[in-house]
């Protein structure tokens, strides 16, 4: 297992790689790596010769300094488990120095409307962190294709995007969510979850499946109303927001149509855990 910690070593080996004519996938992480990670690690090494997976807490996409602070950094356990997968990987896990130099500022981008919506609403500047980060780790892995969870859906539009404007040489590859045996979304963050919050938490994907249903006889309003009182009942999660949108636009949904696909988007607050999830509908 090779681990690269500054950006001209691994730029230097990968194109040695690329002199060779290998295809080189991309994971890029924050670390505290699941079997969720994994999955998309499996996927790019299906697909590819050798596969990067970046692991780096990126400071410019949090809007919350505690958030940022008390995220999980287990980078000595997450090499241990990609070593146990293949020994095509490459780790390149930076500090912020090697990343954005002398200045941590995230710059700013134009998504064609995708940022402000949803999780654009709720955290200012989040997206501009994540096209800055995504963009400069694209510019120094230069990857054939790189893999994405549709957890992050709207990350994951918005760096199709980013891709098209800049225009980017590399495929994006969006993977499936993958979930625990009672239904919650695998996340880093779940580690930090109380015991009680734990056996709550799976309620937001139970939630989501019942909207589902529902969404196929009522409309998105009766549904999202419907989801909301759902959680104001409940005595240990929060709902953040509730929305069905339309999955190309990422618009909320005023009146259905038959010929678009919709799909539900979430955010809960589990004690000072936040929490997203989503669900296609049709």
């Amino acid at each position: 297992m090779i681990v690269f910690t500054e950006k001209r070593q691994v730029e230097k080996h990968l194109q040695g790689l690329k002199d060779q004519q290998f295809s080189i996938g991309f994971v890029p992480t924050m670390g505290a790596l699941h079997q969720g990670h994994l999955s998309l690690v499996s996927k790019a090494l299906q697909e590819n010769d050798f596969v990067v997976v970046s692991i780096f807490v990126n400071p410019t996409q949090f809007d919350n300094a505690t958030d940022l602070n008390n995220y999980p950094r287990t980078l000595a356990r997450d090499t241990e488990l990609l070593n146990t997968v293949s020994n095509q990987i490459i780790i390149y896990a930076p500090e912020v120095s090697d990343i954005y130099e002398t200045e941590t500022k995230a710059e700013h981008f134009s998504f064609d409307g995708l940022e402000f919506e949803m999780e654009g609403r709720f955290r200012e500047g989040h997206f501009d962190g994540v096209g800055t980060i995504v963009k400069r780790l694209f510019e120094i892995v230069k990857p054939d294709h790189a893999y994405f969870g549709q957890k992050d859906f709207q990350q994951l539009a918005i760096i199709k995007k980013l891709v098209e404007k800049h225009q980017i040489p590399v495929t994006i590859h969006g993977c499936p969510i993958l979930r625990g045996t009672d239904g919650l979304a695998l996340s880093s963050r779940n580690e930090r979850l109380k015991p009680e919050y734990k056996i709550a938490a799976p309620f937001i994907y139970k939630t989501l499946k019942s909207a589902k249903k529902q969404f196929g006889t009522k409309s998105a309003k009766y549904v999202t109303e419907w989801v909301e009182n759902a959680f104001s009942n409940h005595n240990l999660l929060q709902l953040e927001y509730f929305i069905i949108a339309d999955e190309e636009t990422l618009k909320p949904v005023s009146r259905k149509s038959k010929t678009k696909t919709y799909r539900a988007f979430i955010a809960v607050y589990a004690d000072d855990i936040r929490l997203i999830d989503n669900i296609a509908l049709n």
